[in-house]
């Protein structure tokens, strides 16, 4: 039963990650002939300056994101969790941002930011009229912005399913004792959603290596390198600057890098035949 999934694994993901990890150690330019090139590419990439800044901008963007992202998560799966009647349609609103394509929800935000035709210069408020996309500061955080309200929806959903597969009777019992909503909140909801949030912010700061689209369109990496991530770094070499042996090497770093988070994430969270209330 488990060939199917083996061999799509090892069709899309094994055998691309070997191809990558070949390439960087050769010389293409992407059309013409391949050259073995040794650790020419490799020497290339670990000598230049700007690797350590993008390590930087893509370790920056993953925390940020994190912190921006999971105590909102929590919150609103927690509250979707409920027996609200109008539940259900908050949950579809919540998730429509996921639905939408993250080039054309760059488009549309940076349409909206611009300072000459964008939202604050229509509606006359200084504040949003300011250059949101040319500060390295503004840059950065309109990132984060908008990260975190396409992929809150998703997170919302993973506490969601967490927060329900509480036993009610926990409620029940802390109630009797007299603990109010908050008391609940913390001293049985979140440290049940243990496992919960290791899984979602393992999907989050894993995937988070991955920002390229949205990060491409708004600001291309600038001002200047400010969100110049190491996924755009590798693009602009590959791609613009025709040096595939050095692109192949980050993305080789990007993977080592997304593999070691991952292994560490797992240990932070124990066994995984652990299960959700084991953690109680």
């Amino acid at each position: 039963m488990a060939l199917p999934a083996t061999l799509m694994f090892v069709g899309f993901g094994v055998i691309p990650l070997l191809g990558v990890l070949v390439l960087s150690f050769t010389r293409w330019d992407g059309i013409g002939q391949i050259y073995p090139a040794g650790f020419d590419s490799w020497g290339a990439v670990l000598t230049d300056p700007g690797l350590p800044h993008a390590l930087w901008v893509t370790f920056l963007v993953m925390f940020l994101s994190w912190i921006a992202q999971t105590p909102l998560s929590i919150l609103i799966g927690t509250f979707l969790a409920g027996r609200q009647r109008y539940r259900e349609v908050l949950a579809v609103l919540y998730f429509i941002p996921l639905l939408l394509s993250a080039t054309a929800i760059a488009i549309t935000f940076k349409a909206l930011l611009d300072p000459n035709f964008g939202l604050g210069a229509g509606m006359h408020l200084p504040f949003l009229a300011q250059d949101w996309l040319g500060r390295p500061n503004l840059a950065m955080g309109v990132i984060i912005f908008v990260v975190s309200w396409q992929f809150i929806p998703f997170h919302s959903l993973i506490y969601q399913g967490g927060v329900r597969q509480i036993p009610v009777t926990m409620y029940e019992a802390a109630l009797i004792d007299g603990a109010g909503r908050f008391r609940q909140f913390f001293s049985i909801t979140l440290p049940q959603l243990k496992y919960t949030i290791i899984t979602s912010s393992t999907l989050m700061i894993v995937g988070s290596l991955t920002f390229f689209d949205l990060i491409f369109v708004l600001t291309a990496g600038g001002p200047g390198d400010a969100t110049r991530v190491l996924a755009l770094d590798m693009y602009k070499r590959g791609f613009q600057a025709n040096l595939m042996g050095p692109a192949s090497g980050i993305a080789v770093i990007l993977v080592l890098v997304g593999l070691a988070l991952a292994l560490l994430l797992r240990r932070l969270g124990g066994s995984s035949t652990d299960s959700q209330m084991d953690g109680a």
